[in-house]
């Protein structure tokens, strides 16, 4: 899943793809890199962040979601399989309606619980994020007397309000939020056990991409941020991550491919994820 934020004040890339042009061009690239679904977000989530409008985010969002479906562009329409990352059930519904399948929402549905009936009525995939709080005070909420059994049992409750809301399981993805109301080190935990996280019987996605956990507990900046993210995404890939959110596309294709074909002769005994 290739990240596109068209947003002016995102953690890595803000400001670089406000332009609709500039925007589009990201996307196809990213598209040949081999990203297999494309993220797009109009409201930055980063620690301490204000939320944005949903009207503003609509403003930013659909003429880059209509330049990509527009079918007499010069590549055509755009092949990929188009996610909008917003919490705002107006933004989710605005975007479906332009061409996009899937609702990322960092709250996984407590911001606007109306989104999961959106994705529903247009037989849309949700992700479901966990994070306690807002972004602006997420990092306030980092206390847990075993974090990977609160995130899942937090995690499942969200699978439940989906399902009620008319999203079956098949369309649902869970996401354990790696940075959201985490500690350096409980990120890092979370990408270690993230197997546990295969009992609720959704697809996993990780996004641990450039975030600031690997320059806290890694001292990695910079590019070092590149390398530690590509270890990340292929660490939660062997432990079941399905879905793997990231900036930096070409390389952590280039990664999994590798660890694909590693992972073929990997044991099947034991506690490894492939067991069984």
């Amino acid at each position: 899943m290739g990240i596109l934020n068209v947003t002016p004040d995102s953690f890595f890339d803000g400001g670089r793809y406000v332009d609709v042009a500039a925007a589009v061009a990201r996307a196809w690239s990213m598209a040949l890199e081999g990203a297999g679904v494309l993220d797009i977000g109009a409201e930055s989530t980063r620690p301490g962040s204000d939320g944005v409008p949903p009207a503003a985010q609509l403003d930013r969002l659909l003429p880059v979601l209509r330049a990509l479906a527009d079918p007499s562009g010069p590549r055509g329409p755009f092949p990929l399989p188009i996610s909008v990352d917003t919490t705002s059930s107006v933004v989710a519904a605005g975007a479906l309606a332009a061409g996009a399948c899937i609702v990322n929402d960092v709250t996984g549905g407590r911001a606007d619980p109306r989104i999961l009936q959106v994705a529903a009525d247009a037989g849309a995939a949700i992700v479901l994020m966990h994070m306690r709080g807002t972004p602006r005070d997420m990092q306030q909420h980092t206390e847990y007397d075993d974090l990977v059994e609160e995130v899942a049992a937090a995690l499942q409750e969200r699978c439940e309000a989906a399902c009620a809301a008319g999203v079956p399981p098949e369309h649902q993805a869970i996401d354990p939020g790696i940075g959201f109301s985490k500690t350096p080190e409980g990120c890092v935990e979370l990408i270690g056990r993230l197997a546990e996280l295969r009992r609720l019987g959704r697809p996993i996605l990780l996004g641990a991409s450039r975030k600031s956990f690997l320059g806290r507990r890694f001292g990695l900046e910079g590019d070092g941020r590149l390398h530690g993210s590509v270890a990340a995404a292929v660490l939660g890939l062997a432990q079941g991550a399905e879905i793997l959110r990231v900036h930096d596309v070409a390389a952590t294709a280039a990664a999994i491919q590798v660890a694909h074909g590693v992972l073929e002769y990997a044991p099947r005994v034991g506690n490894h994820p492939r067991s069984g």
